[in-house]
């Protein structure tokens, strides 16, 4: 492995600016790792070798350019961002072949910082799953253990950064996809408050809930993407018009939690979650204490109904959002077809996969005349009254506390026959997308009987990314660093 590939963003970013590395030296480094590591690890979808060796010595020519916070620095984005000139296809068929003209806008801000895209990160099908084994052209492993998922929808971006393919990756988050893969494979994920990062140029799932993300090695260089990413779009409605801080800057405002209060609600410490991870996550609070934190019981007394209603809600936007797919703009169409009818049938049944159909018949069923008003506006009212738990256990406390996830990452295969106990694995972080609150997940260590990864996640109230952020780069810096993945 290269030196270089073992380095942060940030400490890469630094040897670009002081001429200690070049672009093409941190390109190679990253495409030598993914020759190496990519037949087992299986965590992306494109690899741009000729366009990213192209760039990076256009650059290197120039000079760096302080200007650009990401110069030089290679980064992977999910196969559910637009990217103009490389295949996009949110892990489907019936998007094989489909090439975007255009950026999404989060990709084009990566480019405008500097940031080189070396690859297109594996998904579950339209970010539909939370292992990676819903993809429709392979099956990403967890490179701590490739017997192992790595946690979903974005599942290649948790995988690419513990590989060490790259130095950060862009996920979505719709009810858990970031942090749930960042909790599995042992890395920083972010989701931002809903309307903080544009949507512009992402492959809808749940319209609602979805939202762009970093995966990173530190919390600093999660702040440092999102410092790049984030900010008000135009060509968003959903995007919110307020201005951005600087989350890099603020890192430092902190040197410890003295004078923060963490919330710890009974809902996300009790029956159903694992030994090991309730004794790393417990042991990482108990840090946050000593650095000054004070800690305090709260309720959310809706998250047993959180499952039910973000499925509810989720699954009818998907139905919506997937209409589109018909056969007939782009993407895969069926041979022969009889009719128009049985174009859109042959076509959508061939291309789509069995969780992405199962998903479209629920969606379309609880949207039907009859059902909207005992399915789809009871989970709307519902979702009112989360939001409303969440107001008032802010009031206590700065920020929330508990596992991103029951488990550490399961075995491949062991719970795809299973699609309910599947759905479970999101309790803890479906809410906050219901809400539009921000959240991360922070690794703290590993589980004792699995010897996996374990991530504590973080809450913020909206637009409180700041806060969370210096919390968890002040814990960071207290917890044991994991170490370097054996590949």
């Amino acid at each position: 492995m290269s030196s270089l590939i073992e380095k942060s963003l940030t400490e890469i970013y630094s040897m670009l600016m002081a001429g200690e590395a070049t672009a093409v030296e941190a390109v190679k480094a990253c495409l030598d790792q993914i020759e190496k590591t990519e037949p087992e690890t299986k965590a992306l979808l494109a690899v741009c070798v000729e366009e990213a060796l192209k760039l990076a010595a256009e650059m290197d020519e120039k000079g760096p350019d302080s200007s650009k916070p990401l110069w030089g620095v290679p980064v992977v984005v999910k196969d559910v961002l637009a990217t103009k000139g490389v295949p996009t296809t949110a892990g489907s068929k019936i998007l094989e072949g489909f090439t975007p003209f255009y950026d999404a806008t989060a990709v084009a801000r990566l480019k405008e910082a500097g940031a080189i895209i070396i690859g297109k990160a594996n998904m579950d099908e339209f970010a539909m799953g939370s292992t990676t084994e819903n993809s429709a052209y392979k099956t990403t492993t967890n490179p701590w253990d490739p017997s192992r998922v790595p946690g979903g929808s974005s599942g290649g971006s948790g995988a690419t950064i513990a590989a060490g393919q790259c130095f950060a990756a862009l996920g979505t988050d719709t009810g858990g996809s970031i942090r749930l893969p960042a909790s599995f494979c042992g890395c920083v994920g972010v989701k931002p408050t809903y309307g903080r990062v544009s949507r512009y140029g992402m492959i809808a799932y749940g319209s609602s809930l979805d939202q762009i993300g970093p995966m990173t090695r530190t919390v600093e260089d999660s702040a440092r993407v999102l410092n790049v990413i984030g900010g008000h779009d135009n060509r968003d409605s959903t995007s919110v018009d307020r201005p951005m801080e600087d989350f890099v800057a603020a890192l430092s405002e902190r040197t410890d939690l003295s004078g923060l209060t963490i919330g710890l609600p009974e809902e996300y410490w009790g029956e159903g979650l694992s030994a090991e991870v309730s004794e790393a996550c417990r042991a990482a609070i108990a840090k946050a204490e000593e650095l000054g934190a004070k800690t305090v019981p709260v309720k959310l007394s809706m998250t047993e109904y959180a499952i039910a209603t973000y499925y509810i809600i989720a699954m009818a936007e998907a139905s919506s959002n997937l209409s589109r797919f018909d056969g007939v703009r782009y993407g895969h169409r069926s041979k022969d077809p009889k009719e128009l009818i049985d174009l859109y049938t042959k076509s959508r049944t061939e291309a789509f996969g069995d969780e992405v159909q199962r998903r479209i018949i629920i969606g379309t069923y609880v949207l039907s005349a009859g059902y909207y008003d005992a399915y789809y506006r009871k989970a709307a009212q519902i979702r009112r009254l989360l939001r409303e738990d969440f107001l008032k256990a802010f009031e206590s406390c700065d920020l929330i506390a508990g596992p991103a996830c029951p488990t550490t990452a399961f075995p491949v295969s062991e719970l795809t026959a299973d699609p309910l106990q599947m759905y479970l694995m999101d309790i803890f972080t479906i809410s906050l997308n219901l809400v539009g609150m921000p959240g991360m997940s922070l690794p703290v260590g590993f589980g004792k009987d699995t010897n996996m990864p374990v991530g504590l996640q973080l809450m913020a109230p909206a637009f409180e990314e700041k806060t969370m952020l210096q919390a968890a780069h002040i814990l960071e810096k207290s917890l044991p660093k994991l170490p370097k993945v054996k590949i």
